[in-house]
Parts: C-alpha cells; sequence; structure tokens
C-alpha cells in the first residue's frame, strides 16, 4: 500500500523511514514538509497539493509535532485517507475526539500509535500482571532533552507537552500493561522559569503508584517501571525491553522481533485492511489530568 509521510524531522528519519523500508506492507510514495526530504521519494511541501494529485496514496502518517497536527489529520480524513498519528495523538482530547469521529462517520481508519507499547518486553509484561492486584509502584523515567529534541524549542511552547513528551510514554505502557486502569490522584510539575510547559514533573496515581519525569539527566537515561503485586514483583528496565520478574530476568527476547515502529506500521497495515481504528487515548488522559491536578513549581530558566 502507499503512504505518504508528513513532518520530515528527527523522528521521521531515525523511526519511520526505516520501518516503512524494511516493511513488506507499505511504499513510502510521498513525503510533505518545509524543509525535509527522502532520497528517491517524491517530495511536496503542500498537504492540500500532494492529496489533490496523488489519489493513488491510501494513507497519510503524521509525524508532525501535536499542535498542527489536528488540521493535517482532518484534511487527510476529508480526503478520503486513513491517518497514522505520532505520539501525543493531538493537543488537546476534544481534538482526538472530534478525528475520532471524523473518521467514523467517513468510513476510515485512524490510529492513535504508542510506540513504546511495542517495546519487546511490554506484552509478556502484560499477560503475567493479568491476574495480579497492584499495591504499589515506581515510574522512574529521566532522560536529557537536549540528547533528545536538541535546538526544538516547541517542546516548551504550549501545546508541545514539556517533560510530558517523553512521559507519556511511560503512560503509555502503565496504561496497557494494568489489568484495571488507575486515575491520577495529585501532581507537582516543575516549570523553568522561561518556559511554558514543564521540564519535571511528580505523579501520585492510585493503587500506590508514583511517577518520576524529569528532563534534566545527563550520562545515562533511565526509564524503568517497577510494580509490586500481591503475587510478587514485576519491572521493566530500558523502556520496555527488559523484563524482571521477583528478581530473575527475563530471556531475552528475539531480535527478529524487536522494533516498535515496524510493529506500528504492521498494525497500520491491519487496520486499513480491516477498516478499523484504534484510538486508545488512555495515556493522554492522565497527561491532561497531571494538567489539570497539578500544583506549579518554579524552577531555573532552562537553555539549549
Amino acid at each position: 500500500m502507499k503512504i505518504a509521510l508528513v513532518g520530515i524531522g528527527k523522528i521521521a528519519l531515525d523511526q519511520h523511514v526505516p520501518a516503512l523500508a524494511a516493511s513488506p506492507d507499505w511504499e513510502l510514495a510521498a513525503t510533505v514538509s518545509r524543509s525535509g526530504a527522502v532520497d528517491g521519494v517524491e517530495a511536496w511541501t503542500d498537504l492540500d497539493a500532494m492529496l489533490e494529485a496523488r489519489s493513488d496514496i491510501r494513507v497519510v502518517s503524521l509525524c508532525l509535532p501535536p499542535v498542527p497536527r489536528f488540521d493535517y489529520a482532518m484534511k487527510a480524513l476529508q480526503a478520503g485517507r486513513y491517518v497514522m498519528l505520532e505520539k501525543p495523538p493531538g493537543a488537546t482530547l476534544s481534538e482526538c475526539a472530534l478525528l475520532d469521529r471524523a473518521a467514523h462517520d467517513l468510513q476510515l481508519g485512524i490510529f492513535a500509535t504508542w510506540h513504546s507499547r511495542e517495546a519487546a518486553m511490554v506484552a509478556p509484561a502484560k499477560a503475567w500482571l493479568a491476574d495480579k492486584t497492584i499495591t504499589s509502584g515506581r515510574i522512574t523515567w529521566r532522560e536529557d532533552v537536549r540528547k533528545w529534541h536538541p535546538g526544538q524549542d516547541w517542546v516548551f511552547e504550549p501545546g508541545g507537552m514539556g517533560v510530558f513528551d517523553p512521559g507519556i510514554n511511560a503512560l503509555s505502557i502503565l496504561t496497557e500493561i494494568l489489568p484495571r486502569p488507575v486515575h491520577l490522584r495529585a501532581a507537582m510539575l516543575e516549570f523553568p522559569e522561561n518556559r511554558q510547559t514543564p521540564i519535571a514533573a511528580h505523579l501520585h496515581l492510585s493503587n500506590g503508584i508514583e511517577a518520576d519525569f524529569d528532563w534534566r539527566q545527563e550520562g545515562p537515561q533511565t526509564w524503568s517501571i517497577e510494580l509490586e503485586t500481591d503475587h510478587g514483583t514485576l519491572a521493566l528496565h530500558d523502556g520496555g525491553a527488559r523484563l524482571v520478574i521477583d528478581g530473575m530476568a527475563s530471556a531475552a527476547p528475539n531480535l527478529a522481533l524487536q522494533g516498535e515502529y515496524p510493529r506500528l506500521y504492521a498494525r497500520m497495515a491491519d487496520l486499513v485492511r480491516t477498516g478499523q481504528s484504534d484510538m486508545d487515548l488512555a495515556p493522554m488522559m492522565l497527561v491532561s489530568d497531571a494538567f489539570t491536578l497539578g500544583r506549579r513549581v518554579p524552577v531555573a530558566p532552562f537553555h539549549f
């Protein structure tokens, strides 16, 4: 199937383009970007022009920042195309609900992707927790914004989400693996004096789960979820790539099965073939709740 990739930045070049190139399901037929391009692929700077000229392209994958994404997604749906959304699926929950409704009304499919859910050991963790009761937990998600978003000031602008840009990855795993939903009880958000979104966050969730997100960590990065249950402990490390149950590490996954974005595109192919949507917004709901309930704490200015 032919697909167009919109927004040719770091994440598109690092993840989406290689995943599409390796997929038996997809042909990257066009790109849309103000400045980026992919060698050997037809490049456009205007989405409307591409949609009008390339009626053979069935699917549009959006890698834009969250704020402008809604207008692009709605245009693609109204032009009769299936839509795939990079995480988070929109800048607001109401935008996401409108897109989901539009896809339904137009008898098309839309996919809110959560790439961290496709990490190798997330599914085994979910299976082990299925019959357990969570008694407490600790999420530690600390990384260096300068490494992952070098000079990208939009992440600190309204709608950019700040530290929740990576933190929502942890929440996407948590909401996938827990046998029952959790909700937010309280939050503390650290805002640099010169920025509009938080650089760190501390969340208090139900079931005794605490979360620590921070974008100021240098050196090794930390992406871990540790859960205590009524029948033992489970820990996911390295963003879901490594699983430890009761202190014993699970066998290393088959390397052929690794790859978050290849799995996302395989799932998108299934959705197109079956005419279905997948718009799970549970991770985004927790982030929205954090901004609603969060106590704001000013911290030192941040500069790239």
